[in-house]
């Protein structure tokens, strides 16, 4: 399965986010990396603000390239607003899921308990993490995992009231998805419109 495997600290900085998660690096030098990384730099183009904000979504989601553009592609096939549908499709994802239910504390630790079998769909396991979650389904560890440390651990505390289009029954470990997230409560900081100007260059 193809994913980004680069320095993640890295990237974060150069965002100025933690889109990675809780990233003590980041937070310490919260300016650019490179030499010149706490300096001024030049204006940046149109452009080049459109791109950063396309680059910052897919990592913040772990999406690869191919697989961002066909999903773009697709949220353009939609009615409505194209940036919130993009966002809404990559908020379906399976492994995005996982995070947003807390069975594991960042999408990249979502996206390996998907590809090692560890997550059910209405109790059929399922390995792919880009798998479009549909209203009305269950996203459950499998049993036989449910005592997985890292798992136990990441549900440990965790506020599950803080996504409404989801809902946690903490006993079973499954969490049901009620609907699409509607644009206003999904918490991630991209201009989705960007992207949009961006591809339609």
């Amino acid at each position: 399965m193809a994913r980004y495997t680069g320095p993640k600290s890295k990237i974060a900085r150069k965002f100025g986010e933690p889109i990675f998660g809780p990233d003590k690096a980041q937070a310490r030098r919260n300016y650019p990396p490179g030499q010149h990384g706490n300096t001024r730099k030049r204006k940046t183009s149109e452009y080049g603000v459109q791109l950063k904000e396309k680059q910052k979504a897919k990592y913040t989601y772990g999406v690869l390239e191919k697989q961002f553009r066909n999903l773009f592609e697709k949220a353009q096939a939609h009615s409505g607003i194209t940036g919130e549908i993009l966002l809404k499709l990559l908020e379906c994802r399976l492994d995005n899921v996982v995070y947003r239910l807390g069975i594991a504390k960042t999408r990249s630790a979502a996206r390996q308990l998907v590809s090692h079998k560890h997550i059910t769909v209405d109790g059929e396991v399922v390995n792919i993490p880009s798998y479009s979650v549909k209203q009305g389904q269950v996203i459950a560890v499998r049993e036989k995992d449910k005592s997985m440390v890292v798992i136990v651990d990441a549900l440990n505390g965790f506020n599950h009231s803080k996504y409404p289009w989801l809902e946690w029954d903490n006993t079973a470990m499954a969490g049901k998805f009620l609907h699409t997230p509607e644009r206003a409560d999904i918490p991630e900081n991209i201009k989705e419109q960007l992207i949009v100007e961006l591809y339609s260059k």
